[in-house]
């Protein structure tokens, strides 16, 4: 197949542009701020976004009107500081995100749909959520959780870790979560840095068929904890709630009222973590107000979702794409959890929940879709997609030729929407828009609100060639701070020390003339060779494509003598072999698709790749560790999936390192 990255895959008709809400939208931004309009008396998004990014404080006030977002008080100015860090958005505001959630909600309609591996779907109406939110909220405020204390969660994808969210932040509480592939030690890293005042937890999950019993960790946890007042069981594979614990349906129980605490705009809503590879894991806070007006903007703007549509987003709770995915219902869609794994009983299996629930957006990753092409899977043949509207893609670089896959293999008519972000603002910088067409490989504009650019490497911005992802105005869900750096020194440092007053992401990225971005990976782990600076990603690209590989890992390692090392480690399918003939194709794959400066010094099979817990490979903490660096100071074993990889690695150190 020839990718010409020139022609649109999917571009919008006249009708999806004119239903859209982000036109409508465009629509009023136009006749009250004066700005150029086209087709539908609405500006391009070109425009639109261009106005969003140059006048903040006007367009989060738009979205903010337009959502109808309710305070108890006069929020006072959009942005009443625009400095960087430390904007002030709102700052009289006193509202809550729970209270959003539930204010427009069709009391019949699901809110949830329930899915797990081996048991029948089922849904959770929205006056079912509201009632159990409420009554856990009561019981949460009967055991001394009040505003600001923690309440933490120990679970699998399914609705207590909604309810649980909800009540906590019902209350002003703050939530943080993390699943239970966590072993006791790693969750507590994450939560026990919070002094929790209440824990939710379930006995164990289901994941490929098995159950993993979770009982010993939580009661570990709960030893690890003095400060909790209660705990709080979810019987998921039906074991003895232990003793001094409190049963969900206890908790869940009773009729209640749902009052939910207005608060100022940036009280903290929950903590995140990030991967955590090196050191605690940071705990990113976010506040209330930032969290509802960018997650509004970006779930009914950039991916036009509303009341009757399915939000379905492969995730578990220990990644930002859960909180993403819970704020489905802040515009009325209905949220799938599922607790399960993606291949499970077979590679395809996704797709099948997705037509079994009738997504209309489905969230996935780009190693899924590559397995899926390997497997030959065909979802537009053996599954009923015709809900399906947009696949959302993230946590890496959607290959050109797997975007040219789906629309072959799923529709030409559904949207491939590419988005790139992270936990530090919960949200995407770039992504897709109903009204916006899709290039393959490429992600199709920088969100509204998103004062994205590339800088080279004296501070300038460029286009159509490699730069750091900046950004160079203020968002609201940008970090309120993290957690125990009272002066924010670790908070400035993450992002603002590269260019003072400019946020520096860690990625490389190319805006393209037309607006789209091409992302090329981490900055931070960037194969620089002779000084011509390459992405991982591209190579990724290429070498993930070979029918024997899996996986691949590709570093470059400066070394101690001036040389530069460049291997690339790949993970072959069973049965393949890393022959001279095979070696010799993928060096030739990569020169002639990429360049003769991207084929790597060396080729090595290897037993796996390592991963963070959200699926992220540990390309820099590998580098440090072949440079010479004490595994021990370069990466958290708790924090990795399959953390013996790692002394596998360290074994290939170069003899040279110290």
């Amino acid at each position: 197949m020839t990718v010409d990255s020139v022609r649109p895959q999917w571009t919008p008709t006249r009708d999806v542009v004119g239903r859209a809400a982000l036109t409508a939208f465009g629509r009023r931004v136009a006749r009250r701020h004066g700005l150029r309009t086209g087709e539908f008396d609405a500006p391009d998004y070109r425009t639109l976004w261009q106005w969003s990014v140059e006048q903040p404080g006007e367009f989060w006030r738009e979205v903010w009107d337009w959502f109808e977002v309710h305070s108890d008080t006069d929020p006072g100015p959009a942005l009443a500081d625009a400095s960087m860090p430390g904007a002030r958005w709102f700052p009289d505001a006193r509202l809550n995100y729970v209270e959003q959630v539930f204010r427009h909600a069709d009391q019949d309609r699901p809110a949830l749909v329930v899915v797990h591996e081996d048991e029948p779907d089922t849904t959770v109406t929205w006056a079912e959520l509201q009632s159990r939110t409420a009554a856990l909220a009561a019981h949460l405020a009967r055991a001394g959780v009040g505003q600001g204390d923690r309440v933490v969660g120990y679970l699998p994808n399914g609705p207590e870790a909604i309810v649980a969210f909800l009540a906590a932040a019902s209350l002003g509480a703050v939530w943080a979560a993390c699943g239970q592939d966590y072993s006791a030690p790693a969750a507590l890293d994450r939560l026990g840095q919070l002094e929790p005042t209440a824990l939710v937890a379930a006995d164990g999950y289901r994941y490929g068929g098995r159950t993993h019993a979770r009982t010993d960790a939580v009661q570990e946890l709960r030893a690890a904890m003095p400060t909790l007042t209660t705990t709080v069981v979810v019987p998921a594979l039906g074991a003895e709630v232990p003793g001094g614990c409190v049963a969900w349906d206890e908790a869940v129980s009773g009729e209640e009222t749902l009052d939910p605490v207005a608060v100022p705009f940036d009280h903290p809503l929950w903590v995140v973590f990030s991967s955590g590879t090196t050191g605690l894991p940071k705990g990113i806070v976010h506040g209330h107000g930032g969290v509802l007006l960018v997650h509004l903007e970006a779930l009914a703007l950039q991916n036009d979702l509303g009341p009757g549509d399915v939000l379905f987003w492969y995730t578990s709770p220990s990644w930002m794409m859960w909180n993403f995915n819970v704020a489905g219902l802040l515009v009325g869609a209905t949220v799938v959890t599922y607790d399960g794994a993606p291949s499970y009983p077979d590679t395809g299996s996704l797709w099948g929940v997705a037509a079994r629930v009738g997504a209309t957006v489905l969230g996935t990753s780009p190693a899924y879709v590559l397995a899926c092409i390997k497997a030959g899977v065909t979802p537009r043949r053996q599954y009923d997609l015709t809900a399906l509207r947009t696949v959302g893609i993230t946590g890496a670089t959607l290959p050109a030729s797997s975007s040219l896959w789906l629309a072959d293999n799923v529709g030409a008519d559904v949207q491939v929407a590419s988005i790139s972000g992270g936990t530090d603002v919960v949200s995407a910088f770039v992504g897709a828009a109903p009204t916006v067409p899709v290039w393959p490989g490429e992600l199709s504009a920088p969100c509204l609100g998103v004062a994205l650019a590339a800088f080279d490497p004296d501070g300038r911005a460029v286009v159509d060639e490699v730069g750091e992802l900046v950004v160079t105005a203020p968002l609201p869900s940008m970090p309120v701070r993290f957690w125990t750096d009272p002066d924010g020194e670790r908070y400035r440092a993450a992002y603002f020390d590269a260019y003072p007053g400019v946020w520096r992401h860690g990625d490389w990225i190319t805006i393209t003339g037309r607006g789209s971005v091409v992302m090329h990976g981490r900055s931070d782990s960037t194969l620089n060779r002779n000084g011509i600076r390459m992405g991982s990603a591209d190579i990724y690209q290429v070498v993930e494509n070979v029918p024997e590989v899996a996986e691949a890992l590709v570093l470059g390692v400066e070394q101690p003598d001036g040389g530069y090392w460049m291997p690339l480690f790949v993970v072959l399918r069973p049965g393949s072999t890393l022959d001279d003939a095979l070696d010799a194709r993928i060096s030739r794959e990569i020169r002639e698709r990429l360049s003769p400066r991207h084929v790597p010094d060396e080729i090595i099979a290897a037993p796996g790749v390592p991963h963070t817990r959200t699926g992220k490979k540990l390309e820099v903490p590998i580098k440090r560790m072949l440079q010479g660096a004490a595994a021990a100071g370069s990466v958290d074993r708790t924090a990795v999936d399959d953390a013996e990889l790692l002394d596998w690695y360290v074994e290939r150190r170069p003899r040279e390192s110290p």
